[in-house]
């Protein structure tokens, strides 16, 4: 069986300290360009679904004249109007 010495536990701190140092200066040096590419895609992403929705658009407005088109609303769900409960005036009595 071996026993931990103060020498290996020391090392081992110090192996962490100098990791953890390490990959704060890469993300500092690195970071810029992750954030760069990370908005670079989600700008693709967005105008990619922006130029569908106008395909879409374009589409719709191309009917032939004379030609009828129905755009028919999704159902939304309908609201509760039950009566919870009844109204009561309150009156101060002095």
């Amino acid at each position: 069986m071996q026993t931990a010495s103060l020498t290996g536990f020391l090392r081992t701190i110090l192996i962490i300290l100098l990791v953890w140092y390490g990959v704060k200066v890469l993300m500092r040096i690195f970071a810029p360009y992750l954030a760069n590419y990370a908005s670079k895609k989600m700008q693709e992403r967005f105008g990619g679904q922006f130029q569908h929705q106008q395909h879409q658009a374009a589409d719709r407005n191309r009917a032939k004249e004379g030609e009828t088109v129905i755009d028919k609303m999704p159902d939304r769900p309908q609201s509760s109007k039950k009566k919870i409960g009844e109204y009561i005036d309150y009156e101060e009595i002095d």
